[in-house]
């Protein structure tokens, strides 16, 4: 677990070490994975991330709306609207002006592709909601990680599969009939992934921060600390 993301060169200015975090945290809210980091410098900076995703997913709601969805290798046309117009976008720094919506925009199109397959083949609603709560706490905690000045580890987002396989599984497990199973063997994965990985980050955090705490504590005077058990007495 790193504390910040790592520059290459020390950066005095502060407004470009604002743009570094700024597309570190944006970056890290899209929840990319092995595919589209693998795609990144093959693909370049092809096309802007938030008129591409919103293009995707109004495609998306097209083709759910028009009851094209039905059965059969139709159901992967969502997922191949997706990688086809948001993994060309991986490699933008995200500086954009409106390139924040870009992660929220991706999250929606992912849940709503997730449902349009599930509802296609019947899935139980249950395990669709189980599936969607796993993929929203990561995302939640990798937002409240990173507000925290705590960054995730770079292993996790390959872990995790990242939206583009997540969504690429589960497309041609739907086009092949094999949805139910596939889907509730991937989210029993992705439920042991990401809560073990979370609790024992967080864990071992609390223990970090309360060595440092003790660590402090001995390095008082005696004087220091009966004044500030004082300070807090009158305080109290």
């Amino acid at each position: 677990m790193i504390t910040q993301p790592q520059a290459t060169t020390p950066l005095s200015d502060p407004d470009e070490e604002r743009r570094r975090v700024q597309t570190a945290r944006l970056l890290a809210y899209r929840d990319d994975g092995p595919l589209a980091t693998a795609l990144k410098g093959a693909l370049g900076r092809l096309l802007p991330p938030v008129p591409a995703t919103v293009v995707a997913l109004l495609a998306i709601v097209a083709l759910a709306v028009a009851g094209a969805l039905t059965d059969g290798p139709i159901l992967l046309a969502p997922v191949a609207v997706l990688l086809v117009l948001v993994l060309p976008t991986a490699g933008r720094d995200h500086l954009g002006r409106f390139d924040w919506l870009t992660p929220p925009l991706l999250r929606a199109a992912e849940f709503a592709t997730i449902i349009l397959l599930g509802l296609a083949e019947g899935t139980p609603k249950w395990l669709l909601f189980v599936l969607l709560y796993v993929v929203g706490y990561h995302t939640y905690d990798t937002v409240y990680r990173t507000r925290q000045g705590i960054w995730p580890p770079a292993w996790l987002y390959q872990a995790g599969l990242g939206w583009e396989v997540r969504l690429l599984i589960l497309g041609v497990a739907a086009a092949a009939g094999w949805l139910t199973p596939v889907a509730a063997v991937l989210t029993a994965y992705l439920l042991v992934l990401f809560a073990v990985e979370s609790v024992t980050s967080w864990v071992r955090l609390d223990k970090a921060s309360a060595q440092a705490q003790a660590d402090q504590d001995l390095e008082q005077s005696p004087e220091e600390a009966a004044e500030q058990v004082t300070g807090e007495a009158e305080q109290g």
